[in-house]
C-alpha cells in the first residue's frame, strides 16, 4: 500500500516549518506548500516535496492537494498594517473555502484546521474552552473567525472529516515574534502596562505533536481543541521565568494602560493611510490587558494530548535557543 502523502499549508512559517519537520522525523510523507518561491528552498529536505500554490488560486490548490491523503492547513496571513481587512478575509476564510472545496474534489479524507485561540479575544470568565462564544478583537481574529465556522460546516456537514486546533500564544526555539519581549528583558527595558493579566504559552513543538494527533485520531470529526502549554501564568510570572532564565533582574516597571491606548489609537489613525506598521498600536497595549487562558480538558481527554515540559523548562530552552544562535 502506497504511503500515505500529507499537505502542509503555510510551509514557510514558524509553525508550518515546525509541522513539516515533525513529520519528516516521524517517517511521513510531505508535501510542504508554499506562495514565495523565494522561501521554497529553505524548506527543501529529503522526504519533503515543495509546491508552490496561493490560497487565492483554486487552480494552483488542486494541484498542490493532488493525491495528499490529509491536510494541515497552517497557512493564513497575520496582522500586517499594510494588508486591508478583505484582504485577510480572502485569504483566512475564502482561502479556506477554496482549499477544502479542491481537497473534497481531490478525494482527500481529512484536514486539520488551524485556527487561534485569539478568536475568543479578551477571555472575561477563564479560562476559555470551545463553548465561549467567540469574541475577536481584530480584522485578523475577525478572519480566523469566520475560516474556523467555514472549516466546521464542512466537518459537521459531512463534506469531509477533521479537526478544529486553536494555538495559544506559539513560541519556542526560533520564535521571532516574542523576541522582542526577551531582549527587551534581557536589557531591562520591559516594563507592565496596567494590570497584569494571564498568558498562556504553546511551545511550538508540542503543538505540531497536536495538529498529528487530531490526524491520527480519525474517528473524531468536527472538533475544535484549544492548545496550550503546562499552565497560563499573569504576565508578571512569565516575564520574571525569562528573567531568571537570562540572569538578570526581573521589570519592576509599570505604567497606566489608559492613556497608552490612546496614544496606540492615535498612531494607528496617522499611519494607516499610509500603510506603515505603527509605533505603537492597541494591540500592544492589549497584550498587557487581555486574559488569555485556555483550558485544554478536551484535547488531553480525546487527542491524548499532553505539553512535553513545563513552562519554566519551555522558557530555559527558548533562551538558551536564541543565544546558541546569537539572537540574545
Amino acid at each position: 500500500m502506497k504511503e500515505r502523502l500529507y499537505l502542509v499549508t503555510g510551509a514557510s512559517g514558524y509553525v508550518g516549518s515546525e509541522m513539516v519537520r515533525y513529520l519528516v522525523a516521524h517517517g511521513q510523507r510531505v508535501r510542504a506548500m508554499v506562495k514565495d518561491p523565494a522561501k521554497a528552498e529553505s524548506i527543501q529536505a529529503p522526504g519533503v516535496e515543495v509546491v508552490l500554490a496561493d490560497l487565492r488560486d483554486k487552480a494552483s490548490l488542486q494541484a498542490a492537494v493532488r493525491d495528499v491523503y490529509g491536510i494541515h492547513h497552517i497557512g493564513s496571513i497575520f496582522r500586517q498594517a499594510s494588508f486591508p481587512e478583505a484582504v485577510f478575509f480572502d485569504v483566512n476564510a475564502e482561502g479556506t473555502r477554496r482549499l477544502f472545496d479542491a481537497a473534497i474534489e481531490a478525494g482527500v479524507q481529512r484536514i486539520i484546521h488551524c485556527s487561534t485561540g485569539g478568536v475568543l479575544g479578551d477571555v472575561k470568565n477563564p479560562p476559555g474552552n470551545e463553548n465561549t462564544p467567540y469574541n475577536p478583537g481584530d480584522m485578523y481574529q475577525r478572519s480566523k473567525v469566520e475560516g474556523e465556522k467555514i472549516a466546521l460546516s464542512y466537518f459537521r456537514e459531512g463534506r469531509i472529516r477533521g479537526a478544529v486546533i486553536r494555538p495559544a500564544m506559539i513560541y519556542g526555539p526560533g520564535d521571532t515574534r516574542n523576541l522582542k519581549m526577551f531582549r527587551m528583558i534581557a536589557k531591562r527595558r520591559f516594563f507592565y502596562v496596567g494590570p497584569c493579566k494571564h498568558v498562556h504559552f504553546v511551545d511550538v513543538r508540542d503543538l505540531a505533536r497536536a495538529f498529528d494527533l487530531a490526524m491520527q485520531h480519525e474517528e473524531l470529526n468536527g472538533g475544535v481543541y484549544h492548545i496550550a502549554g503546562e499552565k497560563a501564568v499573569p504576565l508578571n510570572v512569565a516575564a520574571e521565568a525569562i528573567a531568571r532564565a537570562l540572569n538578570v533582574p526581573p521589570p519592576s516597571l509599570r505604567l497606566p494602560a489608559k492613556p497608552l491606548q490612546w496614544m496606540g489609537s492615535l498612531c494607528e489613525a496617522l499611519c494607516k493611510p499610509f500603510g506603515i506598521e505603527p509605533p505603537l498600536h492597541r494591540r500592544r497595549v492589549d497584550f498587557f490587558t487581555k486574559n488569555r487562558h485556555f483550558d485544554c480538558s478536551k484535547a488531553e481527554r480525546e487527542l491524548g494530548y499532553k505539553p512535553a515540559q513545563g513552562f519554566e523548562d519551555e522558557v530555559r530552552e527558548a533562551v538558551t535557543w536564541y543565544k546558541e544562535h546569537g539572537w540574545l
